[in-house]
């Protein structure tokens, strides 16, 4: 497959050397800490107590003697504590799901919405969007910061937004079919269902005008990225974000290279800390992504522990700037089954592996008497013979054991036997006694 490179002109600060985006980090940074400071309470409170103040800051290494921030902070603060400008600057407010608990809140002044949109339109150009695209939203509108993350970013990218959201997904295949999007915004589990359905109505899916597919919200393995682009016929390449931070548009892969997503560090400072003792690690080194805005008005973020595991790389695409190899894992979605540590993406890579079987799973996890059981529900692959379920069923539980460690059981479901989402996928579901 051909690499689809833009025709759309770079910002300038794209083309800019390593020392003057460090330069300017560092300006803003000490911005934001003095901004944080002042106009917010909770965190004059907190750098109070940790016997800090913004003008401590000399060297972006310095931002390491500064409190972490927690989504549980944001939950304490809830709904709009962390707000750092009046309410009458507040122009747009979302918030989370709140499945464990509280939602979280964020806000935006129309200058942040402007700084998010022009982050997801430089976003959209690296993944190779060119003049004339049309753009299929499939990420939820509403509260949830996906949809009118990426919409404005296609709009700011000078494209065609198509504003489809999630749900209704025969009526997705018609609309891609009837408007022949060339881009399409979407989660990547979302994607198979919606891959599903073109094959059911007798449709190929390689066969659409799709070339480039953005896929955020949630974790996905490498083997995935294949296995989409070789059915969907597309460049698929990985967005990533989280509202706490800003939304969707933090960092993004460059259809170039394809290397992990590169985050736009002039807007958000990333860290790499050890999740257990807070240390801060040297690029190259894997562990628990913290992020600094260096931007934002109406709620500005100061070390916010993003709980996703990866490690920082040298730019490659835009020189300047850091990579981050691709969130394969949480801390929170981690797994612990009998003393080892499972993640779900590990589970993922393992069924990829064979052709039988669907990359539609869940893994269930249960209480035997004292001890945790695991089992993997995976459905078979669209037109695999029903009859070599057997075969699958032993080779995965066999793969499991041999390189994640863990005896799990495995249940191999038709075609359609796993829920589907239309947002993030639910791989998880626990049904231990708390």
């Amino acid at each position: 497959m051909s690499t689809r490179l833009t025709d759309l002109p770079l910002e300038p600060i794209e083309t800019a050397s390593r020392q003057e985006l460090l330069a300017l980090q560092l300006d803003r940074l000490k911005w934001s800490l003095r901004h944080a400071y002042e106009h917010s309470p909770v965190y004059r409170r907190k750098f109070d107590e940790a016997g800090v103040h913004p003008d401590q800051l000399q060297s972006l290494a310095d931002l390491a003697r500064f409190p972490f921030t927690t989504k549980k902070d944001l939950r304490d603060n809830y709904p709009f504590g962390m707000f750092a400008v009046p309410q009458d600057r507040i122009a747009r407010i979302h918030a989370s799901s709140g499945t464990t608990g509280k939602p979280t809140v964020v806000g935006y002044t129309l200058r942040d919405i402007e700084t998010w949109a022009t982050v997801m339109a430089r976003s959209i150009r690296a993944s190779g969007a060119r003049r004339g695209d049309k753009v299929h939203v499939s990420y939820g509108y509403g509260l949830f910061t996906g949809g009118l993350g990426a919409h404005y970013g296609v709009e700011k990218a000078g494209l065609t937004a198509i504003p489809f959201g999630g749900g209704q997904t025969e009526r997705q295949v018609q609309l891609i079919q009837d408007f022949k999007p060339e881009i399409i915004m979407i989660t990547p589990s979302y994607m198979l269902a919606i891959a599903d359905e073109f094959e059911r109505q007798g449709i190929d899916p390689a066969s659409t005008s799709l070339k480039i597919g953005i896929f955020g919200a949630e974790p996905w393995t490498p083997e995935m990225r294949l296995a989409i682009e070789k059915r969907m016929g597309i460049s698929a390449v990985d967005i990533y974000g989280l509202s706490e931070v800003m939304g969707p548009g933090v960092a993004n892969e460059c259809a170039e290279t394809k290397d992990g997503p590169t985050i736009w560090e002039d807007h958000f400072y990333p860290e790499i800390i050890d999740p257990d003792t807070g240390e801060v690690l040297p690029d190259g080194e894997f562990g628990e992504l913290v992020f600094t805005s260096l931007t934002k008005e109406a709620m500005p973020v100061v070390r916010y522990r993003t709980r996703d595991l990866t490690r920082l790389l040298p730019g490659t695409a835009r020189a300047a700037f850091r990579r981050m190899e691709k969130i394969t894992g949480r801390t929170d979605d981690m797994m612990i089954v009998r003393g080892v540590n499972v993640f779900p993406s590990q589970i993922e890579e393992l069924i990829l592996k064979h052709a039988e079987l669907a990359p539609h799973y869940q893994c269930v996890l249960e209480k035997e008497g004292p001890l945790d059981t695991l089992t993997v529900r995976v459905e078979c692959a669209h037109g695999a013979d029903p009859s070599i379920a057997g075969k699958a069923q032993a080779g995965l539980a066999h793969d499991i054991k041999a390189y994640i460690g863990v005896t799990a059981g495995i249940e191999i479901l038709p075609e359609g036997g796993v829920e589907r989402s239309v947002g993030k996928a639910r791989r998880i579901v626990d049904h231990r006694p708390r």
